[in-house]
C-alpha cells in the first residue's frame, strides 16, 4: 500500500491505495502442504534436485574449459589426453567414484536416525578405504605407457598420455577425499556450499589453465595439474567449511547419551564387531562400485564399437556428440536420483516406512516427467543441435538420425535413475548392479551387435537401438525392484544398519537384501516404534545455511568428457 507522509498521521484522512482484505491471507501466512503429503514430498525433492542439477552443470563447464585447452595445443597433445583421459576414468575414476557410493546409504540413514557419530565413522572408513584402492590404481596408472605399447598404441601418443597421467596422480588423493566429504555433507542435507565450492572451482579454473599451459608452456601436463589444482581448490574450500561450521567434531549428544547407559563391551567383542562392520562397509563399497562401473564401461564399449562401423570416423564422432548431448541432459536425472536415495535414507532411518515407500513412488513419477521433457528435447532439436560441433554432413546425418532414439532411451533412463537412487538409499546397491548386468549386457549388448551389425541399413542407428533395448529393460526391473520393495524389512535393516554402539555402526545383523527373514518382526516394531527425530521435509526450510540439494557427481558426467576427446583420437588415428 502507499506510504502516508503527512506530519500528523493521527489526524490523516487519506486510505491506502491498495488495501489487504481479511479474506486474503499474506503469503508467508497460507497454509503449506503437510509433511508426509504427495505435495510436501515433492517440493523437497524438487528443493533437493534443483541446486544439485546447478552444480552439475556448473562441472559440466569446467570439463569444457580443459577440452578447450587440450584442443589449442594441437593433435598429438589431443590425441595423447584423449586416450590418458580414458584410460584413467575406466581404471581410477570409476572405480573410487563406485565404491564411495557405499557409504551413501550409512550416512543417508544415519542422519535420519539422528546418529551424527555413524557419519564421521563412515566417512573416515570409506576415505581409508578409498587410499587403499588407490594404491593399485596408482601403480597401474605408472605402468601406463608399456602397457599401451603392448597393446600397439602409437608409441607417440602412448608417451603423450603417459606424461598426462603422470601428473593426474595426485588427483587420485583428493578424490579418495573429495567423494567422501560430497556424500558427508549431502547426507546432511548441507548442499549449498558444494554450490559455492564448484562456483569458485570454475572461476578459478581458466586464469588456472592459462597460467600452467600459456604462460608457462607445460603443454598436456598443465591441462592435467590444472584439473589437479581445481580439485585441489574444491577440497580446501569444503574443508575448510566443515571445519569452521563444527560438522566434524568429537561431541555427540547422542552418542554420549547411549554411551552413558551401557557398560563398555569387552575388548574382544569391539574387536570383532569392527571386523565385521569393517566387512560390511566393504561389501556395500564393492556392490556399489559394480553397479557404477558396469553401466559406466558400457558406455565406452560403444564407443569402440562404433570404431568397426561401416563409416567409422563419422560413427566415432557422432557418438562423441550424443554422449556430449546425453551428459548433459543426464545432470537432471541423477540430480533427482541424489535427491530421492537421500530422502528414502532419512526415512528410513527415522523408522517411517510409510514415508519411505512415499518418497520413492513420487522419485518415480518425478523421473517419468523429467523422461519426457527430456524426450520432447532431444526430438525437436535433432536437426540444429549437431551443428554446435561440427559442419561434416555425415556427422550431422548420423546425429539426427539417433537423436531421436537417444530421446526415447531418456523414458527409461529418467526413471530408472530414480529407481536406482531408491535402491541405493536403502541400502542395496546389490540389487542395482544385477539390474544393470542384465539390462546392459544380457539385453542391451546383444540387441546393439545384432542390429549394428546383421540388420540391414541400420548401423549406428542399431548401436542406438540396443541403447534404447537396454534403457526401457533396465527401467522396467528397476520399477518392478522399487514397488515390490517390502518397506518394514527395509525399515529394520536400516534399524540394524544405525543401531551400533556410538563409535561405529553395527551392520552384523544385516540380513540379505534378497531375504524376508525380519520382516514380520519390522512391522510389528514399526507401528510402535517411539523414536523421534527432526522432521526431513525441508520444503518450508527457511535456513539459507542449510538449503538441501546433493552434489555428489555421478562417475558418467566424468566419462562423457573422456568421450568426446576419443572422437580426436580414432579421427587422428
Amino acid at each position: 500500500m502507499a506510504t502516508c507522509r503527512c506530519p500528523e498521521p493521527a489526524q490523516c484522512h487519506h486510505r491506502p491505495l491498495l488495501s489487504t482484505a481479511k479474506g486474503y491471507p499474506k503469503l508467508h501466512d497460507r497454509p503449506r502442504p503437510a509433511p508426509g503429503s504427495v505435495l510436501a514430498e515433492v517440493a523437497a525433492i524438487l528443493c533437493l534436485t534443483g541446486p544439485m542439477a546447478g552444480a552439475g552443470i556448473l562441472f559440466y563447464m569446467r570439463s569444457l574449459v580443459s577440452m578447450v585447452f587440450l584442443g589449442r595445443l594441437g593433435q598429438l597433445p589431443l590425441a595423447g589426453g584423449s586416450l590418458a583421459l580414458g584410460f584413467a576414468n575406466i581404471t581410477g575414476y570409476s572405480v573410487l567414484s563406485g565404491l564411495a557410493g557405499g557409504m551413501d546409504p550409512v550416512c543417508g540413514q544415519a542422519f535420519g536416525a539422528g546418529r551424527t557419530d555413524l557419519l564421521r565413522t563412515a566417512l573416515r572408513r570409506t576415505v581409508l578405504l578409498l587410499l587403499a584402492a588407490s594404491v593399485p590404481i596408482a601403480m597401474l596408472w605408472v605402468a601406463m605407457n608399456r602397457v599401451l605399447v603392448s597393446a600397439g598404441q602409437d608409441p607417440d601418443i602412448a608417451a603423450t598420455a603417459y606424461a598426462y597421467i603422470l601428473c593426474c596422480l595426485p588427483d587420485l588423493v583428493l578424490q579418495c577425499f573429495l567423494h567422501p566429504i560430497r556424500i558427508y555433507l549431502r547426507a546432511q542435507s548441507v548442499t549449498l556450499p558444494l554450490t559455492y565450492g564448484a562456483a569458485a572451482a570454475l572461476l578459478l579454473h581458466v586464469p588456472i589453465n592459462f597460467l600452467l599451459v600459456s604462460v608457462l608452456g607445460l603443454g598436456v601436463r598443465g591441462v592435467a595439474l590444472g584439473g589437479v589444482w581445481t580439485n585441489l581448490n574444491f577440497l580446501l574450500f569444503l574443508v575448510a567449511y566443515v571445519y569452521l561450521r563444527g560438522m566434524y567434531g568429537t561431541h555427540d549428544d547422542d552418542g554420549a547419551k547411549k554411551g552413558a547407559s551401557v557398560a563398555a563391551p569387552p575388548a574382544e567383542e569391539v574387536e570383532e564387531e569392527g571386523a565385521k562392520e569393517w566387512w560390511s562397509l566393504v561389501r556395500l563399497c564393492a556392490h556399489s562400485c559394480m553397479s557404477v562401473c558396469l553401466e559406466w564401461w558400457w558406455y565406452e564399449i560403444m564407443v569402440l564399437l562404433c570404431g568397426v562401423l561401416i563409416d567409422p570416423k563419422a560413427a566415432v564422432a557422432s557418438m562423441g556428440v550424443l554422449i556430449q548431448t546425453t551428459s548433459l541432459i543426464y545432470i537432471f536425472p541423477h540430480s533427482l536420483g541424489c535427491a530421492v536415495s537421500t530422502r528414502v535414507g532419512h526415512e528410513l532411518g527415522a523408522r517411517r516406512p510409510e514415508r519411505a515407500r512415499l518418497v520413492a513412488r513420487v522419485g518415480l513419477g518425478l523421473g517419468a516427467a523429467l523422461g519426457l521433457v527430456a524426450c520432447a528435447f532431444a526430438v525437436s532439436v535433432r536437426g540444429v543441435w549437431a551443428r554446435m560441433f561440427t559442419t561434416d554432413e555425415a556427422i550431422l546425418k548420423l546425429a539426427a538420425a539417433a537423436l531421436p532414439l537417444l530421446g526415447m532411451a531418456e523414458l527409461g533412463n529418467c526413471p530408472q535413475t530414480a529407481g536406482c537412487g531408491v535402491l541405493r538409499g536403502s541400502a542395496r546397491p546389490g540389487k542395482a548392479a544385477r539390474i544393470n548386468v542384465s539390462a546392459f549386457y544380457g539385453v542391451g549388448m546383444p540387441v546393439a551387435l545384432a542390429l549394428a551389425f546383421w540388420a540391414p541399413g541400420l548401423d549406428f542407428r542399431g548401436m542406438w537401438g540396443g541403447m534404447l533395448a537396454a534403457q526401457l529393460v533396465c527401467a522396467a526391473l528397476m520399477l518392478r525392484a522399487v514397488l515390490g520393495t517390502d518397506w518394514a524389512e527395509q525399515t529394520e535393516r536400516a534399524r540394524q544398519l544405525t543401531g551400533g554402539r556410538g563409535d561405529g555402526f553395527d551392520v552384523v545383523g544385516i540380513v540379505d537384501e534378497d531375504k524376508t527373514s525380519h520382516a514380520e518382526a519390522a512391522k510389528a516394531e514399526v507401528g510402535n516404534t517411539l523414536f523421534i527425530v527432526a522432521d526431513c521435509v525441508i520444503a518450508s526450510s527457511g535456513d539459507g545455511t542449510r538449503t538441501r540439494f546433493m552434489d555428489d557427481l555421478h562417475p558418467r558426467f566424468i566419462r562423457y568428457r573422456f568421450s568426446f576427446f576419443f572422437i580426436s583420437f580414432f579421427s587422428f588415428l
